[in-house]
């Protein structure tokens, strides 16, 4: 085996600290699904954009086909990409996604005409909202970019169907045979999909 290579990389995924998985499941699942101020298609949207920004494939595709499984057409999961250009969005979408690709940039380019912009459209519970959906994108981007997480199937042939014009590619987030996951990660409750 080349140097080169993931070894072991599932062995390295953070729900292999229980008692890290127990804290964590909780704050992804209030950030992600919980009912609050902004709808879980937004909360999607914005995720996905801060894993575009952010650089992590396994996290452009995760998130893409979770969007795909809350009934958003592909269409406009593609234009997430290309946001700034795509009549699909709102103001409001577009102010919630320039924060996101903004504060998912290192070094950080979110300014105060952000807020000004987003306080047009939301408030300031849901600006903090948002802010939480962005930095639990970095958190899964920074570790699943890190150990080149290896993608589960379903992901992989939504993103390769429907965003490889816009750029997306797989990358080092295929596996081998014996690492490979068929499906997306649902949690057992109906209607919820876990990030």
């Amino acid at each position: 085996m080349a140097e080169s290579e993931f070894t072991d990389r599932q062995e390295l995924e953070f729900f292999q600290w229980p008692e890290l998985k127990e804290a964590f499941v909780p704050l992804a699942e209030l950030v992600m699904v919980a009912e609050n101020g902004l709808s879980r298609q937004l909360r999607g949207e914005v995720f996905t954009m801060a894993s575009i920004a952010g650089g992590c494939q396994h996290c452009q595709a995760h998130g893409a086909f979770t969007l795909n499984l809350l009934g958003v057409a592909p269409e406009r999961i593609r234009d997430i990409w290309t946001f700034e250009q795509s009549d699909d969005f709102s103001a409001a979408d577009k102010a919630a996604l320039r924060l996101a690709r903004d504060g998912a940039q290192v070094p950080n380019l979110v300014g105060p005409e952000h807020f000004s912009e987003l306080r047009q459209h939301y408030s300031n519970r849901q600006i903090v909202e948002l802010l939480a959906v962005i930095s639990l994108a970095g958190w899964y981007n920074r570790w699943n970019n890190s150990i080149a997480t290896v993608t589960d199937q379903e992901s992989v042939d939504f993103a390769s169907a429907h965003l490889s014009d816009v750029g997306w590619s797989l990358g080092k987030h295929a596996g081998a045979a014996h690492e490979q996951r068929k499906a997306h990660p649902r949690s057992s409750a109906s209607g919820k999909v876990r990030y």
